[in-house]
């Protein structure tokens, strides 16, 4: 299953052109757009950069495929004749710089630029990726990649501050930050490897044992990463129920998983865990593996929170013995530096919790998005709120 794409596109000062006609790609998910900048240079000799999603139709982010309209900026004239077009170019406050004209022109400038400085010249950008959370170009030099280029919004701003907090204790566990920019810019260098999607529980049980000494590390410093401006995702009943609030009457037995949410906190503090650095993503996907020790990536859902909620998104979607021996041995991990503590047992309370995160951080990412990227995340509140439910019975 693939896409249907279109193009609808601006000239380089940002005024509109029309749209060029559908075209298919093969990857279905709605970020992915290096293929859709090749296909329209194979088909239609022009070169593009993406701006943002415009709309969607027949299918959700979460599946992908459909239809899907994309604001892209052109280089030169288009060789061809194009459809009319008016897109909605209206300013909006919540709008990521690279999705902006000349946004990705200038990121791009910036991260060859910096390259140059360090001695590697003739640098290629190629777009991979944007939508509301990163918009990433690899940089090739003689078609081999050297860096990558990400850039995030200003609610992930505090990505390059993580990337050294974990280098300073575990170097090898995180890219090397090459440069760091304004307006979320960050030039990473190339890390070997694949990324770890479909990965099983070997791959899973190496990067929790990587993972594990950097928030041991971490644990009892919650005020140093409270100070690179790390979110605050520390235990509480408020968020939880104000996210939850809009749905306890279409969500069975939501309301009830609230009510009950001071005595669960209160059981899971018992259990005498820290709270340190949390990835917030820690699914094999996120990982680079293959050519050494895992190398862990996308550090923008980085909390401080509690520790349990990594080893339960890293067993996610594992047969059940295997998700099992591997949260014994992250326990084991625990009990073993933090002897009063009972790692399992906090595990098991969290599970509907670890879900109750995804409501709150999904909540988030709509209210600092803009509109017409709402359909990445639409469905993504009610599910978790959904979902956690589900662990509790």
């Amino acid at each position: 299953m693939g896409r249907t794409v279109k193009l609808v596109l601006l000239d380089t000062l940002g005024v509109p052109l029309g749209a060029l006609p559908p075209f298919d790609v093969s990857v279905p998910w709605w970020p992915e757009v290096e293929e859709v900048v090749a296909g329209a240079r194979r088909r239609y000799g022009v070169e593009v950069q993406v701006l943002r999603l415009l709309s969607a139709a027949g299918a959700t982010a979460a599946t992908g495929g459909g239809t899907v309209t994309y604001l892209a900026q052109l280089a030169g004239s288009p060789p061809i004749p194009v459809e009319p077009a008016d897109p909605d170019l209206s300013p909006q406050p919540h709008r990521a710089p690279y999705a902006e004209p000349g946004g990705p022109a200038a990121s791009t400038r910036w991260a060859i630029g910096a390259l140059e400085a360090m001695g590697t010249a003739n640098a290629v950008a190629v777009q991979r990726k944007t939508w509301n959370l990163s918009a990433v170009w690899r940089l090739d030099v003689a078609g081999a990649p050297v860096a990558w280029l990400k850039q995030v919004p200003e609610f992930f701003a505090h990505e390059p501050a993580v990337l050294g907090l974990v280098a300073g204790v575990a170097p090898g566990l995180v890219p090397p930050l090459l440069a760091a920019g304004a307006q979320g810019r960050m030039l990473l260098a190339h890390v070997p490897g694949e990324d770890g999607f479909g990965a099983g529980a070997e791959v899973r049980g190496e990067i929790a044992a990587e993972w594990h000494p950097v928030q041991e590390h971490f644990a009892g410093r919650v005020e140093d990463l409270l100070a690179v401006g790390m979110p605050d995702a520390r235990l509480a009943v408020a968020p939880f129920a104000r996210v939850a609030a809009d749905h306890l009457d279409t969500v069975e037995g939501l309301r009830e998983l609230v009510d009950d949410l001071p005595r669960r906190l209160e059981q899971i503090a018992a259990c005498r865990m820290p709270d340190t650095i949390v990835h917030g993503d820690l699914h094999p996907g996120n990982a680079r593996i293959g050519a050494g020790p895992p190398v862990i990536m996308d550090w923008g859902d980085a909390t401080v929170g509690h520790p349990a909620d990594d080893i339960l998104r890293l067993t996610q979607g594992l047969p059940g013995s295997e998700a099992e021996s591997l949260t014994a041995a992250w326990a084991l991990r625990w009990r073993t530096v933090r002897p009063d503590s009972d790692p399992h047992l906090a595990a098991e309370l969290m599970r509907p919790i670890f879900h109750l995160r995804r409501a709150v951080i999904y909540a988030g990412f709509l209210a600092r998005i803009e509109p017409s990227e709402h359909p990445y995340h639409s469905a993504d509140v009610p599910e978790g709120l959904a979902a956690a439910v589900a662990a509790v019975r």
